[in-house]
């Protein structure tokens, strides 16, 4: 059954960078009211704007990341009895 946690889990991990993109897009919108975040390269920012989105961009996708780990690990426990890193 093990061998299933892996296909299940990389593709509960592509859904999951969806879902932090979306969160991220949304809460940068609200905070700044521009659409997009500045990008390393862009010229018209300065270092403290470049790297305050890089640190919130890690910082929920990061949150979001273990958020859909441990849920699909604990999904897989109840599914099967087994943890799916306990040998």
């Amino acid at each position: 059954m093990k061998v299933l946690y892996r296909p299940l889990s990389t593709l509960a991990g592509i859904a999951g960078g969806l879902l932090a993109s979306a969160m991220f897009k949304r809460v940068w919108r609200k905070a700044t009211g521009e659409e997009d975040a500045p990008k390393a390269t862009d010229r018209d920012y300065g270092w403290r704007e470049i790297l305050v989105a890089a640190a919130v961009q890690g910082a929920i996708y990061g949150a979001v990341k273990a958020a859909v780990d441990r849920a699909g690990a604990a999904g897989y426990e109840r599914a099967t009895g087994d943890w799916p890193g306990d040998d």
